[in-house]
């Protein structure tokens, strides 16, 4: 039996976890910049906020992964409820960015 060779793809996983990081992080930004540029309402801020406790949970969840990635030569595979929270915060992200931009 053959041990696996990891190569760079930890590494590589890696990376793409802290990018996809960073382009949420751009997104709450300007989703709060859209929501309080030319006077908040009420319904701006309230989009605004839910958009950065969507980053937060993201941020989370990506921190988990980032460390479990980390840890091991051999990192266990993203589990379904891990994978479809994180697709979950990317769609959530991307409408709350949607809505304040529109």
């Amino acid at each position: 039996m053959r041990t696996r060779d990891p190569g760079l793809q930890p590494e590589r996983t890696r990376l793409a976890w802290r990018r996809t990081t960073l382009s949420g992080t751009v997104v709450a930004v300007l989703a709060a910049k859209a929501a309080l540029h030319g006077g908040a309402t009420p319904v701006s801020v309230v989009a605004a906020a839910l958009c950065c406790a969507v980053w937060t949970a993201f941020l989370r969840l990506a921190h988990v992964r980032i460390r479990a990635l980390a840890a091991t030569s051999r990192p266990r595979a993203l589990t379904p409820p891990s994978a479809a929270a994180a697709a979950l915060c990317t769609v959530a992200l991307a409408v709350c960015g949607a809505f304040l931009v529109l």
